[in-house]
């Protein structure tokens, strides 16, 4: 059984909660779901951490947010990607490819 990692770097939560919502709007427990999921159970994002990151994003124009019924008949929050948030996903996108091709190379360092 793999660990989980529950509290991923806040740029890295940044460039998550960003991709998934890519895919289009979600409320905050599905994003979580999301991540976890497509990360085959190794990310777990706890709310402590979902909601701030979720309120930076909104201040910050890269996502925005609107009520709505969920699937379970419950009144949420939907976020989704705003379009200055689509072009910041693929900067950070670029970026976090540099460095994790830098991390890698270091690795690999014999």
């Amino acid at each position: 059984m793999s660990k989980l990692v529950s509290k991923p770097l806040q740029g890295a939560l940044n460039l998550l909660i960003l991709r998934t919502l890519s895919h289009g709007p979600l409320h905050g427990y599905a994003i979580t779901n999301r991540i976890q999921q497509v990360s085959d159970n190794v990310l777990q994002v706890e709310e402590g951490s979902l909601y701030p990151a979720l309120h930076r994003l909104q201040q910050d124009g890269l996502i925005s947010s609107e009520w709505a019924t969920s699937e379970t008949n419950r009144r949420v929050r939907f976020y989704k990607l705003t379009v200055k948030g689509r072009r910041a996903l693929d900067a950070e996108t670029g970026e976090w490819e540099r460095i994790n091709s830098a991390i890698t190379k270091i690795l690999k360092f014999a």
